[in-house]
C-alpha cells in the first residue's frame, strides 16, 4: 500500500478535520470556559421535587443575576454559573450565598446546595499557567527529539514535524470543544489542561514509534528514497498504532459510559485527542517529513510530472 504516495489526500483530509474547529474558535464565544478560567461562582442545587428551569432563571434575575446560566443536572437538580457571589457587607448582614439559598428554598425544598467561587486573579493565573505548561511541553519535545535523532541527517526536521503534529492534535481538541460549547454548552474546566497534556504525551509517543522506524530503515538502506523508507516504516508500525489506539479508546469509552459527570469533559477531550493522535502519526507527521524533504511545501496540492518528482527525490 502506497500511503506516502497519497500524502496530498492525507494532508487535505487533515485540513478538513481541523478547519471547522478553527472557524468556530474565530466566532465568539470561542470556548465555553469554566469559572477556573473566567472567575465567578458555580452553584449545584438539588430540589426535593422537580422545579421548571424558567422559575430558577426568574429567581436569579430577581436577585440581580440575569447573566446566570442554568443547566439541568438530573430530574431535580441544576448547575448554575454566575458572577462571583458577594460576601456580607457588614456585621449581621446576610451573604449573597445565603440569599440565593433562601430564594431557592421558596421554589421547593432544597436537598443539596453547594457553592464554589474563583476570583478573577486566580482565573488569570490559571490561563497563564495553562499556556505556559503547553508551551514548555512542546519546546521540550522539540529539543528531545532533535537530540534523539541527532545521528540522522537534519534531525531538527524530525522534531519539528512531531511538534507540528502535536499542535494539530491540540487544535483539533480545542476546536471540537469550541463547537461542543456552542452546541451543547460543553464546558472547558480545570481538567481540560491535564487532558491536553495527556493527548500531547500520547501523540508524541505514537509519532516517535513511526519516526524511529524511519530512522532505523534509513540507516539500513541509505540509498532508498525517503518516501519509500517512510512508507515502509508506516506499514511496519501501522498495526501497532491502530491496535494501541483502539484499545485505549475502548477503555475511555467505557469510562465515558459508566463514569461520573465530573470527568465527562476530561474523557471526551482524551477520546478526541487520542483518536486524532493515532491518525496524525501516520497522516500528518510522516507525510510532512516527506513533503519537507522533497521541498513540496509551496506546491503541495499542484500535480507535477513524474520525471520532475523523481528529480526532486534524487536531489533530496
Amino acid at each position: 500500500m502506497d500511503i506516502v504516495g497519497k500524502r496530498r489526500w492525507f494532508l487535505l483530509f487533515s485540513l478538513l478535520l481541523v478547519v471547522p474547529g478553527i472557524i468556530s474558535l474565530a466566532i465568539p464565544p470561542r470556548l465555553y470556559l469554566g469559572i477556573e478560567f473566567t472567575g465567578g461562582s458555580t452553584i449545584s442545587v438539588d430540589f426535593a421535587s422537580p422545579v421548571p428551569s424558567v422559575q430558577v432563571q426568574g429567581m436569579f434575575t430577581k436577585l440581580g443575576h440575569p447573566e446566570a446560566i442554568i443547566q439541568a443536572a438530573g430530574d431535580k437538580g441544576y448547575f448554575v454559573r454566575i458572577t462571583t457571589l458577594k460576601a456580607p457587607a457588614g456585621e449581621g448582614a446576610i451573604s449573597e450565598r445565603q440569599q440565593v439559598n433562601d430564594a431557592l428554598a421558596t421554589l421547593a425544598p432544597v436537598a443539596r446546595y453547594d457553592v464554589a467561587s474563583v476570583s478573577g486573579v486566580v482565573a488569570s493565573d490559571t490561563v497563564r499557567n495553562a499556556f505556559l505548561a503547553v508551551a514548555v511541553a512542546l519546546v521540550a519535545i522539540l529539543l528531545y527529539m532533535s537530540w534523539s535523532f541527532r545521528k540522522v541527517p537534519k534531525p531538527f526536521r524530525y522534531g519539528s514535524v512531531a511538534v507540528v503534529a502535536l499542535i494539530y492534535d491540540a487544535l483539533v481538541v480545542i476546536g471540537a470543544f469550541s463547537i461542543l460549547g456552542k452546541v451543547i454548552s460543553m464546558e472547558v474546566d480545570a481538567l481540560f489542561i491535564p487532558a491536553i497534556l495527556t493527548v500531547l504525551g500520547y501523540g508524541v509517543n505514537d509519532t516517535i514509534v513511526v519516526l524511529d522506524r524511519v530512522r532505523e530503515n534509513a540507516a539500513r538502506a541509505p540509498e532508498m528514497p525517503l518516501s519509500q523508507v517512510v512508507n515502509n516504516s508506516i506499514m511496519e508500525t501501522l498495526g501497532r498504532s491502530l491496535n494501541t489506539g483502539m484499545t485505549t479508546l475502548i477503555a475511555i469509552l467505557a469510562l465515558l459510559l459508566l463514569g461520573g459527570e465530573s470527568l465527562r469533559s476530561f474523557l471526551i477531550a482524551l477520546f478526541i485527542g487520542i483518536a486524532t493522535g493515532t491518525y496524525t502519526s501516520i497522516g500528518v507527521a510522516s507525510q510532512l517529513l516527506v513533503v519537507w524533504e522533497r521541498g513540496e511545501i509551496g506546491r503541495l496540492f499542484r500535480r507535477r510530472p513524474a520525471a520532475q518528482a523523481s528529480r526532486a527525490e534524487g536531489r533530496a
